[in-house]
């Protein structure tokens, strides 16, 4: 009885291809294609009502030589990443170690704490997280019940900014469940190992936990990077939309926003949307490069 002849090479990769077509036409004309065209409008003067003038660098010799707010957006979002990341990072591991712990209806709690990071950046939410942060709030109603007089957070300057903070890290569910799984992975004969030689559980947590869950670490707070520096819908919401108070919420996503569709300047929007691009491209680069340095695999290989 004879086989049936093999499909040869070519007809192989014309079904292959067939199949990778719907993400193909996905990534050209939904992803590759619009990016090539904001490029494009980034190098044009474009007031959306009129056609697009070629003007080469000059919004980005706008941008850096005379935009003030400019910096005082980056400086927004600097600080909000600064103080976002690492708190929701430590947060979730601090959760996931404990529920690594194997206590009852795990996954009841999982989901539970998972919850936030659906909803986190609704506008929902967002309205939600104002109304407890208001002056006569949630949370100052709680702290006029035990004698202290709250500020108004969202109405003052300096105290903002801190409320965002607290919306990003409630929303630590997504970095949490990874950690858990990472956890998970860790063999337990390892531990059993440390304490015969006298390991307690700060140590075994440095040089067992944490080498073992650092590509998991890894990948969350490069996605924790990005997604920080992505954020807008609590600005606008819990702000006034315009950045308020003096400039507090004013994060790049929003001036970037303002630019585009309260002043129609689509071409310095563009422009604005490539500096982010570029901005999120250095910061993934330098933690590729430095992650040979503190990212272990279990094949005994560093990362990088």
């Amino acid at each position: 009885m004879q086989s049936a002849p093999r499909p040869k090479p070519r007809q192989q990769n014309r079904t292959a291809y067939l199949f990778l077509l719907p993400w193909l036409i996905g990534f050209f004309c939904l992803a590759l294609g619009p990016m090539l065209g904001s490029l494009y409008l980034s190098l044009t003067r474009y007031k959306l009502l009129t056609p697009p003038q070629w003007i080469g660098f000059g919004n980005y010799a706008r941008i850096f030589g005379d935009d003030d707010l400019f910096y005082q957006s980056l400086g927004v979002t600097f600080r909000y990443v600064l103080y976002a990341v690492p708190l929701r990072l430590v947060f979730a591991l601090l959760v996931a170690l404990a529920l690594n712990k194997g206590i009852r209806a795990l996954g009841l709690y999982r989901t539970v704490y998972y919850i936030p990071s659906l909803l986190g950046g609704s506008v929902a939410i967002s309205i939600v997280w104002r109304r407890v942060f208001d002056a006569d709030g949630l949370l100052n109603q709680l702290l006029e019940r035990i004698g202290v007089d709250g500020p108004a957070w969202i109405a003052h300057p300096d105290t903002i900014l801190y409320t965002i903070v607290g919306l990003s890290v409630w929303q630590f569910g997504s970095a949490m469940v990874i950690f858990l799984a990472g956890l998970k992975q860790i063999p337990t004969d390892l531990y059993e190992a440390s304490e015969v030689d006298g390991a307690g559980k700060i140590r075994q947590f440095f040089r067992i936990t944490l080498p073992l869950l650092s590509p998991v670490l890894f990948f969350n707070l490069i996605m924790t990077i990005i997604g920080s520096f992505q954020v807008f819908t609590p600005a606008q919401v819990i702000g006034d939309g315009r950045g308020g108070p003096i400039n507090a919420t004013l994060f790049y996503t929003l001036y970037l926003y303002l630019k585009g569709f309260s002043f129609f300047d689509m071409g310095y929007a563009a422009a604005l949307a490539w500096i982010m691009v570029l901005i999120i491209g250095a910061f993934t680069a330098v933690l590729f490069m430095t992650s040979r340095f503190w990212v272990f695999y279990g094949d005994g290989k560093e990362g990088g």
